[in-house]
């Protein structure tokens, strides 16, 4: 996510705009990074392999080629539906929190926060991103590891996966993974938020705006931050979020323990070469798809 309009040009974008631009560098980040985020899931939630056999995927190549074999491109894309949906109140949401909790914190306008505040204020947005956050990535992932040539496929899309989730267990079953959502979006955000402007501030010079490559390279680089600190509670949520029920009776006790037994602490970072990888340009798409964004809102409404 950026800020980057926000940090340069503060008070002068409209809540409309903000929300309108925020969305559509959300849906740049989906386009751009799903197919990674697709390979990522398969690997975090393949089965484990019995005594004599292959796994299911050697790598985030073997699971690429593999994919896209049996399925076609589009496999990749697959459960986009539900986070298409959701970014644009999650980025807003998102900024609204970041710019609360800064705000909170400040004793005068304009006042410059410390690190440990500025991570302060994006732990704060990653709270309220969780209401919308959490049901998206419980049908994205359910969608997301349906793979062709296995059987019928079990939810026909993302409404149909709403329906009998809701059918199964209520909105109970929709919410589930929450608590593993907070665990990894509030240290995540906080990350994310507070490593961009470090690198911003760093990167400006006196008297100098600053230029859109300088926003997309801190934006990018916050996303690795970003993913450092949260895959391993990504990780759990993945894998909790796709087990049929009854699987994990304590929840994130048992997702726990059941990981370690099998990988030891390396299986907290199942996926983590696709999702670097996405890391980078998927910020990247965002921060482009904001400006562009804003710039042609500022252009044809510039009372908006």
């Amino acid at each position: 996510m950026s800020e980057s309009s926000e940090t340069q040009a503060q008070g002068k974008t409209s809540p409309v705009k903000y929300f309108i631009s925020g969305g559509f560098g959300g849906v740049c980040t989906v386009l751009s990074g799903h197919p990674l985020d697709t390979i990522k899931v398969r690997l975090q939630t393949m089965p484990k392999p019995a005594p004599g056999q292959a796994p299911l995927y050697t790598g985030t190549f073997d699971c690429l080629t593999k994919t896209v074999k049996q399925e076609g491109a589009r496999g990749l894309y697959k459960g986009m539906a539900a986070p298409l949906t959701g970014v644009a109140p999650i980025f807003a949401l998102s900024f609204f929190g970041f710019g609360l909790g800064k705000r909170l914190q400040q004793s005068s306008e304009g006042e410059e926060l410390s690190l440990v505040q500025l991570f302060n204020a994006g732990a704060f947005s990653g709270v309220l991103t969780t209401v919308i956050m959490s049901p998206g990535e419980r049908i994205k992932c359910l969608l997301q590891i349906q793979q062709a040539g296995t059987g019928p496929a079990k939810y026909s899309g993302p409404k149909d996966c709403v329906k009998q989730l809701y059918r199964e267990g209520g909105l109970r079953s929709i919410y589930k993974g929450t608590v593993a959502t907070l665990m990894r979006d509030v240290p995540a955000s906080g990350m994310y938020f507070m490593s961009y402007d470090l690198i911003q501030r760093s990167l400006k010079k006196d008297g100098q705006e600053i230029g859109l490559l300088s926003t997309i390279f801190a934006g990018g680089m916050a996303g690795i931050a970003n993913w450092a600190v949260g895959m391993p509670a990504d990780v759990i949520k993945s894998r909790l979020q796709t087990a049929p029920e009854g699987t994990y009776p304590n929840g994130i006790k048992d997702v726990f323990r059941s990981l370690l037994k099998e990988d030891g602490p390396r299986a907290f970072y199942k996926g983590v070469v696709p999702v670097m990888l996405r890391a980078f340009p998927a910020n990247a798409a965002c921060f482009i798809g904001f400006e562009v964004a804003m710039n042609a809102l500022n252009a044809v409404a510039p009372n908006l």
